[in-house]
């Protein structure tokens, strides 16, 4: 692990799920995102639906206190047909948000669509397509490593990219320049 003090901020991203949770974190130097960890939170073994949730809780509580980020981004559930299957997947975003809320770390939810746009362009891109992006953009290799752990990843480089807006300029070019300061982004 990359010593915590040398980065302006660090993010943890978290995509909430009931048999794997991913996560991923994000340190910022010098206006550049670098990946610290990614990984996930397996559930499968667990029969009890609540206490996956105690589960949750505990190991997203253990990753704060591990990488102690100044934010956390989590992916909102995507709407379904299966009401049963939301309401699982609310809890599960609710107990990593409460260890957040326990630590007093600032929660910022984004929708899986506005995650895939913000890293590939592509608000329908695949999981496949954006690990892709993650890994071309902060340059890890891709061995063994779940999808679930890239969209956790997503979630905190997506929270970054909003926080980040491009600086204006009197010339009118400051999507020439945004590009120009940002050329980890372009495809």
């Amino acid at each position: 692990m990359k010593n915590r003090s040398e980065y302006e901020k660090t993010i943890l991203g978290i995509d909430p799920g009931t048999n794997i949770a991913g996560y991923g974190v994000i340190g910022i130097k010098n206006r550049e995102p670098e990946l610290i960890t990614l990984g996930i939170i397996e559930l499968r073994k667990l029969g009890d639906h609540y206490l996956k949730l105690k589960h949750i809780f505990d190991r997203t509580l253990g990753l704060i206190d591990e990488y102690n980020p100044d934010e956390m981004a989590v992916e909102a559930p995507f709407y379904g047909k299966n009401v049963q299957s939301m309401l699982k997947l609310g809890r599960a975003q609710g107990a990593s948000i409460a260890a957040a809320l326990y630590r007093s770390i600032p929660i910022f939810e984004y929708a899986p669509r506005k995650i895939k746009l913000s890293i590939t362009g592509v608000g329908a891109a695949s999981k496949e397509q954006v690990a892709a992006m993650l890994v071309n953009i902060l340059k890890f290799k891709m061995d063994d490593i779940l999808l679930d752990a890239t969209d956790g990843l997503a979630a905190a480089l997506c929270h970054f990219y909003q926080s980040v807006k491009p600086a204006s300029s009197s010339s009118g070019n400051s999507w020439k320049e945004f590009l120009r300061k940002n050329p980890g982004r372009i495809k």
